[in-house]
């Protein structure tokens, strides 16, 4: 069968701004430190995450070393992946613009926490997904490291439709629409 494509010019761009082009990416709301009330901990807002291995299943965040979470991810052994539902946009935002050496984001967004069942890092009950990591790896990455975390506990809603995921594109937070085709 034979396809015939039109495509319109293509212009030569900044390598950066043809990334930034690339289909929305999941966002998660990552937490590190010390899951007990008052512990030293951190919420962040990761744009950068990906499924690195289905069996283990492995995940991958990219955290640049100027952020104030970094040295946490450096030096805890684990970290959780929270999965936010378009309910937590607000939330999702603030932790993406504040950082946790100026304010308590937990406190502040009024976020539901606890400790992992099997990391020391808490986990955001508020969120419909939570995936606790045992960090297996870092790997330096241009202007982010990537910290490899295998899932040794996860919990999720029942039934979580599709559109209520956050997802992140070209500046904008976005939810899943149609289906275009199955495979």
């Amino acid at each position: 069968m034979h396809l015939e494509h039109v495509m319109g010019h293509k212009n030569e761009v900044n390598p950066i701004l043809a990334c930034r082009a690339f289909p929305a990416y999941p966002v998660i709301l990552a937490a590190v430190g010390d899951g007990k009330e008052g512990g030293v901990r951190n919420v962040m807002t990761v744009v950068l995450v990906h499924m690195l291995s289905f069996n283990p299943p492995v995940l991958g965040i990219g955290i640049s070393p100027t952020r104030y979470s970094f040295n946490l991810f450096d030096t805890c052994d684990d970290f959780s992946i929270n999965v936010p539902s378009k309910d937590l946009v607000e939330e999702v935002l603030y932790c993406g613009q504040k950082s946790g050496k100026d304010v308590d984001k937990f406190e502040e967004c009024g976020l539901a926490f606890a400790k992992g069942k099997k990391i020391s890092s808490p986990i955001i009950t508020d969120c419909m997904v939570n995936l606790e990591c045992k960090k297996v790896n870092k790997i330096e990455a241009g202007d982010h490291t990537w910290f490899l975390g295998e899932v040794v506990h996860a919990e999720m809603e029942e039934n979580i439709p599709k559109e209520k995921a956050l997802m992140y594109w070209a500046g904008e937070f976005r939810v899943i629409g149609d289906i275009i085709r199955r495979r």
